[in-house]
């Protein structure tokens, strides 16, 4: 007999769209996944034809439950249990987020890689390598200052 529902953690995770069900879970504790629209707790159940949203920043990503399933899946059987529904302006961003890198790096995502920094430096070396001097030394005229 197959089951009509799953619990929500045990079937993201089984999906591949969590690494472990402990992640998973997690994610759910902490209100980044939603179904119709409300908070799911780690033991909401999913029924096919539900949509379910995960927040994983920068993205909201969307999918629509097809089938149900308790074991782990391959990544080649993943679609026939889920269809990505993921707005074209989320993917956009996505990719927007994956081309600035190491431009605008966020506070504790560690070092840049080696080729993060040959373009790094490259940049650098484009921008103060136009005759430019960003060095400027204004101490030296305050005395010649008068002001009244």
């Amino acid at each position: 007999m197959a089951k009509t529902e799953e619990r929500i953690d045990k079937w993201m995770w089984a999906t591949r769209i969590f690494k472990t069900r402990t992640v998973s879970a997690e994610a759910c504790k902490k209100g980044r996944v939603s179904v119709g629209g409300a908070q799911a707790k780690p033991s909401r159940t999913v029924k096919v034809g539900d949509i379910i949203e995960v927040r994983k920043p920068p993205v909201t990503y969307s999918f629509r439950v097809l089938a149900l399933t308790e074991n782990r899946l391959g990544a080649k059987l993943v679609p026939g249990y889920l269809e990505n529904i993921t707005p074209q302006s989320q993917l956009d961003l996505l990719e927007v987020v994956k081309i600035s890198g190491f431009i605008d790096r966020r506070k504790g995502l560690g070092r840049p890689t080696k080729r993060e920094g040959r373009e790094l430096s490259r940049f650098t070396e484009q921008a103060t390598g136009d005759g430019w001097d960003f060095d400027f030394d204004f101490d030296d005229d305050d005395e010649d200052l008068d002001i009244d």
